[in-house]
């Protein structure tokens, strides 16, 4: 255990001089939230507006947990880049615990998406979102976003280390911009066709979205919805667990046998 903290402290910290030295994806992966942001809010929100609900106190949450679930992309792409330019292969010749090295990416991630949180909510309080729920609430909603990512950055990282090229990987990560979309991230999924609706609801997406809203005192939870948008906080919990119990231990092996 103190081999693997060493170690996974050590690779934290690598990956975080990583991110340093590469400004421009960091600027890059914290304005495009913020983009999406003005451009739902102010040029799609009479279009998209619900009638008796606030959108842009809709559309924020959704943002959080899109962004949180972009950790699929990001996880993916470091770990396919370490794999195929040899960075994996000199790691493991070094006696360095074989867990750490997955394990410090997933918490360099967690801490940068924690950083880049702050400009998102930020501009959702200035165009007018507010925090209707209690403090504890809103904390609990954060510690939930922060988990959603944790999980979605293994799933990234498995992903990366079975890719058979970084092409590869940046084709199926591109492909992840789609998961949001198939979600109640931006629209409700009460108006979709009946199997989109079951599709979408059962994204863990909609679970994590849903318990945030709520957290937040942004919406309540949609009558007749899937089990897990009808019990959001409950579902956002086993989903986020699940990804990780099944992505965590697949990746370490994976790591350790290429």
């Amino acid at each position: 255990m103190s081999s693997l903290v060493h170690d996974g402290t050590a690779i934290l910290g690598r990956h975080l001089l990583r991110i340093r030295h590469a400004p421009a994806i960091t600027v890059m992966t914290q304005t495009m939230p913020i983009v999406f942001l003005l451009f739902f809010g102010y040029v799609l929100g009479g279009a998209l507006a619900m009638p008796g609900a606030d959108y842009r106190a809709y559309l924020v949450p959704g943002l959080l947990v899109a962004t949180a679930a972009n950790g699929v992309m990001t996880g993916m792409f470091q770990a396919a880049q370490d794999t195929h330019r040899g960075v994996a292969d000199r790691l493991r010749t070094l006696p360095v615990s074989r867990a750490a090295v997955p394990l410090g990416q997933a918490l360099a991630d967690l801490v940068t998406s924690a950083v880049g949180m702050v400009p998102l909510i930020l501009a959702g309080l200035a165009m007018g979102w507010r925090i209707e729920g209690s403090a504890p609430e809103a904390l609990g909603a954060l510690g939930l976003l922060l988990l959603f990512r944790f999980a979605a950055t293994w799933v990234g990282i498995l992903l990366g280390l079975a890719s058979r090229s970084e092409e590869a990987a940046g084709q199926l990560g591109s492909a992840t911009f789609m998961l949001p979309l198939l979600s109640n991230a931006y629209i409700p999924t009460d108006g979709m066709p009946g199997w989109l609706r079951t599709v979408a609801e059962w994204n863990p997406i909609s679970a994590v979205t849903t318990a945030v809203r709520e957290l937040f005192g942004n919406a309540s939870v949609p009558a007749d919805a899937a089990w897990p948008v009808a019990h959001p906080v409950a579902g956002a919990l086993l989903w986020s667990l699940a990804l990780i119990t099944l992505s965590a231990p697949a990746a370490v092996r994976r790591y350790a046998r290429a």
